[in-house]
């Protein structure tokens, strides 16, 4: 029977916990109250305008459940600010405030060392390898039919 470390997706979803544990613990060592799910989400909004919830879901592999909870926090802290729709009332525009801006400047550096630490002793040639095997993998999963 074959071991866990010896599965391959194991192996992915591990890495990206360790990771992300990592990341996490680095934000609050370093003074800041922001999770990674809240910066994504004000970069999501930052590098994509009129983006919906869903979108942002999509984007941050959250599930709108989750998107809410974290855009209502996002809303309490100052960092994003919801505007109504001019079209649709049920719908609404969300806009990054200057908070919002400054925190994802602040956390950038911190976001770069996070990643160059866990990036340590991969060569290029690795990194383009694993990137590739990745990318091939989401599309074999996007692409089946069965």
């Amino acid at each position: 029977m074959e071991k866990l470390n010896t599965i391959i997706f194991y192996n992915i979803d591990k890495a990206i916990r360790t990771y992300r544990n990592y990341a996490q613990r680095q934000l609050k060592e370093n003074g800041f109250e922001i999770t990674i799910d809240q910066w994504l989400t004000i970069k999501a909004v930052l590098e994509n305008p009129g983006i919906t919830q869903n979108e942002i879901g999509d984007l941050v592999f959250k599930d709108n459940a989750s998107i809410t909870r974290i855009i209502n926090l996002l809303a309490k802290s100052g960092y994003i600010i919801r505007e109504i729709h001019s079209e649709d009332r049920r719908k609404t525009n969300l806009k990054v405030t200057d908070s919002g801006k400054e925190i994802i400047k602040k956390v950038q550096n911190l976001v770069e060392n996070n990643r160059k630490i866990a990036l340590e002793n991969i060569s290029e040639e690795e990194m383009e390898i694993m990137n590739n095997a990745l990318i091939k993998i989401s599309e074999n999963c996007i692409n089946s039919k069965k």
